[in-house]
């Protein structure tokens, strides 16, 4: 119950700010129809009744078999079934996650169909499925993440290069809404579950870092589709 109060509490200090200044705008400045502001009021309970629900689910469900399935994988023993699995829980994962489906919708849109909703979706899932994996792989070998990192950026600013520039913010948007309220939670506790039985409780820490490696992923697999497209 505390749990839940906490969660409600945390919505409400979450969405109170906007709202209050949207309302003191709408006296003072801005004006906008009646019904404008009341579909904007309606808009405001919806979305924090959903916010609120969406955490509460989290906590209950998602970190808790993150976790799980990552403190289960490394008994295995078999480290390309476990990079494997990364791979697919990085791809499924980015599927279901709802910041995807709008960039997708709105490239969708301007694009006028050139660039699918269904093809920019499984471009970005690739990218950060093979990411994630190669975090797994990180984990398991204790590869220094800087080193990744720099290689993973360095390809990026090479690519760059070479993508038509009207791909590369597309492409830099993907690696933003990857780090989403679906993906975050679960691929940070994979990762930390998996940590925390290879490397033991007191370096859980190496579970960290797989976010940012899954951002590269999608600014890859985009540029890659502006250079195919361009």
């Amino acid at each position: 119950m505390k749990n839940i109060l906490d969660q409600l509490k945390e919505v409400t200090f979450a969405i109170l700010p906007m709202s209050s200044v949207i309302i003191i705008l709408q006296f003072t400045i801005i004006g906008m129809p009646t019904d404008t502001f009341i579909r904007f009021l309606a808009g405001v309970v919806m979305v924090g009744l959903g916010l609120f629900l969406f955490l509460v689910g989290v906590h209950i469900g998602l970190l808790p078999i993150g976790e799980m399935i990552g403190s289960t994988l490394p008994k295995i023993k078999k480290p390309l079934l476990i990079i494997g699995v990364g791979f697919v829980l990085g791809m499924v994962v980015t599927i279901a996650e709802p910041d995807v489906r709008v960039l997708a919708f709105q490239v969708d849109q301007v694009s006028g169909g050139e660039i699918s909703n269904t093809v920019l979706v499984y471009a970005v899932a690739l990218g950060v499925g093979i990411f994630v994996a190669m975090a797994m792989a990180r984990t398991l070998f204790g590869i220094p993440l800087k080193y990744i990192l720099l290689v993973g950026y360095g390809l990026v600013f090479v690519l760059a290069s070479f993508t038509p520039s009207s791909f590369i913010p597309i492409s830099f948007d993907a690696g933003g809404v990857t780090t989403g309220p679906m993906t975050v939670p679960f691929i940070l506790a994979l990762g930390v579950g998996v940590s925390s039985v290879l490397r033991g409780k007191s370096s859980t820490s190496d579970g960290f870092g797989l976010v940012a490696l899954a951002s590269i992923g999608p600014i890859l697999s985009v540029m890659i589709l502006g250079v195919i497209y361009g």
